[in-house]
């Protein structure tokens, strides 16, 4: 039996997510479909996390086992020759078996990317969220360094993923390495988020809130006062989920480096 880990690259712009659903089409299930065909066995992946219907990868890591003997380049190859255009394998390599895409990761940086000019460039639209309002950049990086650390993160938590009753793991509370702020170009600017994990729709949720303190419609003290709260009840609203994309997963490889913030 080996253990192959992957790397993928999706446009989630028309599929439900990243998890198998019945009668749905998702990301894991696409890839499913044809590694069962490649490798003439059923197949499971196991992703690294789970991302919301229309957001995107850039790198999202996942692995599965096969008792087939078919060589890395002519497994990838043959994936990439089959999936739908939105999904491609942009690395793959046989790993140890005790690698879990999901328990061996260590991080993970996701960027989500807003557009404030007053006309939006159409070959952007499905991939940055169209805001066309004035807002202060300072103020949402004071919102920024605030989350950096380890929080309870209750306020900016979509229930129904996580049992609220289980004393175990780590509960409501990540730590956020880092959360940055860059504008480039000059309307389009990218929040970019390395943890050690992130609770459902956080990411999505913390933008509503940061995005409403950039635009005036909230104070960067109500914002600390947000946090405190831990209630979802007090946060802001779920950003769209087309401006979110997960750029990468970490492992042990980080380590020696120390990079745990990864941009671009």
């Amino acid at each position: 039996m080996r253990r192959i880990k992957l790397i993928i690259s999706f446009d989630g712009t028309g599929y439900f997510g990243w998890q198998r659903q019945k009668e749905l089409p998702t990301i894991q299930a696409e890839i499913e479909r044809i590694l069962a065909r490649i490798c003439n066995h059923r197949i499971v992946v196991n992703g690294a996390g789970r991302t919301d219907a229309g957001v995107h990868a850039l790198g999202m890591c996942a692995h599965f086992q096969t008792i087939s003997t078919i060589s890395i380049n002519r497994l990838q190859a043959g994936c990439n020759s089959l999936l739908p255009a939105q999904i491609r394998i942009t690395d793959a390599c046989e790993v140890a078996p005790d690698f879990h895409a999901r328990f061996s990761a260590l991080a993970k940086t996701y960027r989500y990317t807003l557009s404030t000019g007053a006309v939006q460039c159409p070959l952007t639209r499905l991939y940055q969220v169209h805001y066309p309002y004035h807002l202060n950049p300072q103020a949402m990086r004071h919102c920024l360094a605030m989350i950096e650390g380890t929080h309870d993160f209750t306020s900016f938590e979509t229930s129904g993923t996580r049992d609220i009753h289980y004393t175990s793991g780590k509960g409501p509370f990540r730590t956020i390495y880092a959360a940055r702020l860059m504008i480039e170009p000059a309307e389009t600017y990218h929040f970019i988020f390395t943890g050690d994990g992130f609770l459902k729709q956080m990411v999505r949720n913390l933008m509503g809130t940061i995005r409403d303190v950039g635009r005036g419609k909230k104070t960067v003290e109500e914002f600390a006062a947000i946090m405190a709260a831990t209630e979802r009840g007090a946060g802001g609203p779920t950003a769209p989920a087309h401006g979110l994309t997960l750029m990468t997963v970490h492992y042990e490889d980080y380590l020696g480096s120390g990079l745990l913030f990864w941009c671009f």
